[in-house]
C-alpha cells in the first residue's frame, strides 16, 4: 500500500457505472437488451467540453488506469506512468475517461453478467464482439458525458486498434488519434499465440465448456498458462535477460546435488499466471482474444488501408518500440505509410527500448518526452 500519494498522481479515485437500457446492435447480428459500462474520470471537463481524452484499454486492462481506490491499494492504475498532473496525459489540462470495455470482467456487462433471458450468467453464450462494438459503446458513453468530440482517443496495443477504429467510425468526433504499439491486423504468428492461450484455457477440466460458474469453479490452471504464454510475448529477450538472466531461485548445480533447480524466470511466470487467474474471467479472455484476432482495419475497404484512412479527419500520433516483436515497428510503419498515402497528418516515433511490447506501460524517458510533446500540441487546441 502507498504510505503517501505523490503529487503527480490523480490520487484517490472512484469508479462509476452507467446503464444503457436501449437495445444495442452488435456486429455479429445479435443485440443486447441493454448493458452497463464501468468507467473512471480524472481531471475536469472544461466549459467548452473540448479537453476530453478517451483511454482505450489493452487486452487485459480495465477502467482503473490511474490513481488509487484506497490507501490500502498495493498498486496504482495500470497507466499511472502516463496519466496524472504533469504527465503526458496531463490531468491539469485534460479530462480523462477510462472504461472497462463491453464484454469485460471488471463491472461492465460481459460473460459473467446475468443473461436476462435465463437468469444465469451468460458464460460462453455471451455474443462475440468486434472492436467496432467497443467503439460504438464508447460513443454512447461520450454522449452520456456530454462529449461531442474527443480532443484525443488514445490506446496501446489492442487499445491502439480501437483508437484507429474510432477515427473511421466517427471521423467527426475526435481531433487526434494516438496509436501506440499496435497494428492494422494481427500477423499469423500473433493469431497462433492467441490460439495457444485459448487452448490452454479450454483444455483445463474445470473450464467445463465455459460453464465453470455453474460449478462454482474457475479454470485457474488454464488461465495461468494462457497468461504465461502471453507474458512471454510481451517481453523482449533483452528484458528477460536483464531482469532474470539465468539466476536461480532455488537449488544449485553443485556436483552431487540432486535437488531440483528453479530459475528466477520460472518462479516469476508462475506468479504472474497465478495472479491473473485470480482476477480475470476465462470466457472474457477468450472473447477478447478473438476480437483481437478478428480486427482488420481495412477489411471493409477492399483491404486497402489507404482507402480506409481516407475517411479520417483527425491527426495521428503513432509510436513503436525497437524490441517489440509482438507488434513490431514494421507494423507501425505500415500504419504510417498508409496515412501518408491517404494524405492524413501523422507524427511517428520509434523508441529504442529493451522492454519489448510492455514498453508502452513503462517510464522510459524518451517515450514520455515525445508523448508529452505531442499531447502539448493536443492540449494547445483543446
Amino acid at each position: 500500500m502507498p504510505e503517501s500519494i505523490s503529487q503527480n498522481s490523480v490520487g484517490l479515485v472512484e469508479s462509476q457505472t452507467v446503464s444503457f437500457s436501449e437495445p444495442f446492435a452488435l456486429s455479429c447480428g445479435r443485440e443486447l437488451a441493454g448493458f452497463d459500462l464501468v468507467y473512471e474520470t480524472y481531471g475536469t471537463l472544461n466549459a467548452e467540453q473540448s479537453n476530453a481524452v478517451l483511454i482505450c484499454h489493452a487486452l487485459s486492462g480495465h477502467h482503473h488506469a490511474a490513481g488509487y481506490h484506497s490507501m490500502e491499494d498495493r498498486k496504482p492504475g495500470w497507466w499511472e506512468e502516463c496519466i496524472g498532473p504533469g504527465k503526458p496525459i496531463d490531468t491539469n489540462r485534460f479530462f480523462v475517461v477510462s472504461l472497462n470495455n463491453l464484454g469485460g470482467c471488471h463491472g461492465s456487462t460481459g460473460p459473467n453478467s446475468i443473461n436476462p433471458h435465463t437468469g444465469k450468467a451468460w458464460g460462453p453464450d455471451f455474443p462475440p464482439l468486434r472492436a467496432r462494438d467497443w467503439v460504438h459503446s464508447q460513443a454512447l458513453l461520450a454522449d452520456y458525458l456530454g462529449i461531442e468530440c474527443w480532443a484525443a482517443v488514445i490506446g496501446g496495443s489492442l487499445g491502439g486498434m480501437q483508437a484507429m477504429r474510432w477515427s473511421l467510425e466517427y471521423p467527426d468526433r475526435l481531433k487526434h488519434c494516438i496509436v501506440i504499439a499496435a497494428a492494422m491486423k494481427l500477423s499469423a504468428q500473433n493469431l497462433a499465440f492467441n490460439e495457444l492461450a485459448r487452448q490452454a484455457i479450454v483444455a483445463d477440466p474445470a473450464f467445463a465448456h465455459g460453464r465453470y460458474m455453474d460449478n462454482d469453479a474457475i479454470p485457474a490452471q488454464g488461465l495461468a498458462l494462457a497468461r504465461m504464454v502471453g507474458h512471454i510475448t510481451y517481453l523482449s529477450d533483452e528484458a528477460m535477460a536483464n531482469k532474470f538472466g539465468r539466476d536461480l531461485r532455488s537449488g544449485s548445480f553443485e556436483l552431487g546435488d540432486e535437488d531440483n533447480v528453479e530459475f528466477q524466470v520460472q518462479s516469476y511466470l508462475r506468479y504472474q499466471g497465478s495472479q491473473f487467474s485470480g482476477n480475470f474471467d476465462a470466457n472474457t479472455y477468450i472473447l477478447m482474444t478473438r476480437a483481437l484476432d478478428y480486427f482488420d482495419l481495412a477489411r471493409e475497404y477492399d483491404n486497402d488501408p489507404v482507402q480506409a484512412f481516407g475517411r479520417a479527419k483527425c491527426s495521428y500520433f503513432v509510436a513503436s518500440f525497437s524490441t517489440d516483436w509482438r507488434f513490431s515497428p514494421a507494423r507501425s510503419r505500415e500504419i504510417v505509410d498508409a496515412l501518408i498515402a491517404a494524405e492524413r497528418p501523422v507524427t511517428y516515433t520509434e523508441i529504442e527500448a529493451d522492454e519489448g511490447h510492455d514498453a508502452f506501460l513503462m517510464p522510459i524517458p524518451r517515450y514520455l518526452d515525445v508523448f508529452s510533446a505531442y499531447m502539448q500540441r493536443v492540449g494547445a487546441k483543446a
